[in-house]
């Protein structure tokens, strides 16, 4: 079974992924980091029993590890797709992961909280992952009582999640807008109204490969429905606006943002090493290209796939054996010219 991420297209759009978050905990244990070792097992067998039929509610096949059993590289390699925090990457208390095969669906138990459930989707592509997690959520909540107070909402290990426990977020490629003057204000102004905008990968010029996260802020005062709503607008006007500058840039700079394509197509298709900034920042000159019609792909390709595929552990993953560095750049460059197509000539 392909990976979710395997199947991103952006050719339509600046969105690359959808994700949302659940924190909850069991009413009859202290959050994770009061318990003992003894309790900590204890809690953690109870809901890997509790939920080993869960697959059975969405259709996906799970498979649950205990995070003491998962090496400290493959731990990285799932930190960089989005699967474990780096709290859960460095736990050492029993814990466990029950993760779907495509990678798209997770549950976290024991981790920051007693439960985190996490939906991952390509596209803008809130209002399905909610309306999944809803149910899931309701599975859970049917055989573990949740800890919840009538003023503040959900308890949670961090007061910042407390109320909803929800984090809802859309990723998306900015590479023409984060470039702009009034982007700093842009930011602003979607601070004002509700939502936090930061760098996927570094802030400011560090953010190499222009990949943004917009997410709520505020997980009490507002309602589920309203987080998404929230969340999926601020997420469409930062498309629409990409989509603008990168139209006017078009307009008047064809040539040098399709010479700009074509080259960091050919850096990557030929290169013998190189380091993942300067890869995530010709991967990102290609999406671009791409999704404006200034090159195409003889085959599909999903590029946010690669620049997952490029990142240290998972390149050391890949390889099985231990990579120094001028090795990681030698490997990295060679996955590309692996997964990178061919190019239809004009």
């Amino acid at each position: 079974m392909s990976r979710w991420f395997e199947q991103t297209d952006c050719t339509g759009s600046n969105v690359v992924y959808s994700r949302v978050r659940l924190a909850r905990n069991w009413d009859e244990y202290a959050f994770p980091a009061k318990l003992d070792q003894k309790q900590a097992q204890e809690l953690l067998e109870r809901l890997k029993e509790g939920l080993k039929e869960i697959g059975g509610l969405d259709g996906n096949t799970y498979v649950c590890r205990d995070l003491n059993q998962i090496k400290d590289l493959e731990r990285m390699a799932l930190r960089e797709r989005r699967i474990l925090n780096s709290a859960t990457v460095s736990k050492r208390e029993p814990a466990g992961l029950m993760l779907s095969e495509d990678e798209a669906s997770s549950l976290i138990l024991g981790g920051d909280d007693h439960i985190r459930i996490q939906l991952l989707s390509p596209g803008l592509n809130l209002d399905e992952l909610w309306a999944r997690m809803d149910r899931m959520d309701d599975y859970v909540n049917e055989r573990f009582s949740y800890a919840f107070d009538d003023k503040y909402g959900y308890l949670t290990s961090f007061p910042t999640n407390v109320g909803t426990g929800l984090r809802a977020c859309v990723v998306l490629h900015l590479p023409v807008l984060s470039q702009v003057r009034k982007f700093q204000s842009i930011v602003a102004d979607m601070s004002r109204f509700g939502t936090a905008i930061r760098g996927l990968y570094g802030e400011g010029s560090d953010n190499y490969g222009s990949m943004y996260e917009v997410s709520n802020q505020r997980t009490l005062g507002q309602s589920e429905r309203e987080i998404i709503e929230l969340v999926t607008k601020a997420a469409a006007q930062l498309n629409n606006q990409e989509q603008r500058v990168r139209k006017a840039a078009l307009s008047s700079q064809r040539l040098e943002r399709e010479d700009e394509a074509w080259k960091s197509y050919g850096v990557l298709k030929y290169a013998r090493r190189i380091a993942e900034k300067d890869a995530r920042i010709f991967l990102s000159q290609l999406m671009a290209g791409e999704a404006d019609g200034l090159l195409k792909f003889e085959t599909p390709c999903s590029i946010y796939s690669m620049i997952l595929g490029i990142k240290p552990a998972n390149l050391r993953l890949s390889a099985d054996r231990p990579l120094e560095k001028e090795e990681l750049d030698q490997a990295r460059a060679a996955y590309i010219r692996e997964h990178l197509p061919e190019i239809v000539m004009k």
